[in-house]
């Protein structure tokens, strides 16, 4: 006797493929987009006026030396088919060395981006929520002196410098008032007492049992993380301010007042509601900006991070090193918007 299937079961059926449908074309644009960035790596690094070969062999090799170096690193080959070799030796994590550590450029790399991510991952949670909150106020007091007050901190935290916020809060905070540590990660007292395990200093230093240097951490993370939280405050009170001004006008916010609902529950429960998935988007924007905007943040805070890292290397012209942390942040930017296409969708179902 055959088995009737259930409806419920093809329901899910066509809903996973309905899904998997409408995320095919957000990876391929990703995969498409990620091409494009290699091709954009490769081919900046070879016209910029950096010679490679130069750099290893010295202004005193002679001719042969110098030929035999370019060969050893491929550059006597016509240049696609230079262009096919870093994709692969990209596709499968090899980078070459790095000329200021003398190690390998994603051993480098793993080493230092764990403390750009968290300080990145701190900002975002500052941003998210202060600038959430800030934009919803806003919006419900529109054309009110607190809408106008919001919108010029906000206004201030998109416009300002980094690099100058970053100086003037280690001016104030750091020099004169000595509320949290100066320069660095950690201060130099405690460096290399806890483990690496996850290389997130806050997180080793507490599973090391480590609390004085914890809050040490603590204290040279929250002016860095705070200053970027700032800039990611402005953006996404700016844009949760749009969004919940257009829901605010939309006839089941009136409905919803008409039927009584107070005005907590229609904000929150109903227009706030609808805009959540937007947020998302916004949310993972906002992350990938951060990661890639701690270039200048490291340097003013010395923070030994991705940033630092690139800089340190875009100065000695070492494109090994400033072509990986390139594609690096590229492929996290891409990851971060397929992810939040694909939660999109999830989550409406109207997008699919």
């Amino acid at each position: 006797m055959s088995a009737i299937p259930s409806p419920h079961r093809d329901q899910r059926g066509q809903n996973f493929r309905d899904l998997a449908s409408a995320a095919g074309g957000p990876v391929i644009s990703i995969a498409v987009a990620f091409i494009g960035l290699l091709v954009i790596i490769f081919f900046m690094g070879r016209i910029l006026p950096i010679d490679p070969v130069l750099l290893i062999v010295g202004d005193q090799a002679d001719a042969s030396t110098y030929q035999q170096v370019a060969r050893e690193m491929g550059y006597d080959k016509p240049l696609i088919q230079q262009f096919f070799i870093y994709v692969g030796d990209a596709l499968q994590g090899d980078f070459g060395r790095a000329r200021l550590t003398g190690n390998l450029v994603w051993s480098d790399i793993l080493q230092v981006f764990p403390a750009t991510v968290e300080l990145a991952t701190t900002a975002i949670v500052i941003g998210a929520l202060l600038g959430i909150p800030l934009g919803v106020a806003a919006a419900v007091n529109r054309g009110k002196a607190l809408d106008h007050i919001l919108r010029i901190v906000m206004l201030m935290g998109h416009s300002a410098p980094i690099f100058w916020l970053g100086l003037m809060g280690l001016i104030v905070f750091y020099a004169a008032l000595h509320w949290v540590g100066g320069s660095g990660q950690i201060s130099l007292y405690n460096m290399d007492i806890v483990p690496r395990v996850t290389g997130f200093i806050t997180v080793d230093s507490l599973l090391a049992g480590e609390t004085e240097i914890f809050w040490d951490a603590i204290s040279h993370l929250i002016l860095p993380a705070s200053i970027l939280g700032y800039s990611s405050t402005a953006f996404i009170g700016r844009m949760t301010r749009s969004f919940m001004l257009d829901q605010l006008t939309q006839e089941y916010v009136t409905a919803a007042r008409v039927k009584g609902l107070s005005r907590r529950q229609v904000i929150w429960n109903h227009a706030f509601r609808n805009i959540r998935v937007q947020l998302l988007t916004v949310l993972a924007l906002a992350y990938g900006g951060l990661l890639e905007g701690t270039v200048l943040i490291e340097s003013v805070f010395a923070w030994p991070g991705l940033g630092q890292y690139f800089t340190n290397a875009l100065l000695i012209g070492d494109m090994n090193a400033v072509m990986a942390a390139t594609l690096v942040i590229g492929s996290i930017f891409l990851g971060l918007n397929l992810m939040s296409d694909i939660l999109y969708k999830i989550l409406d179902p109207r997008t699919r």
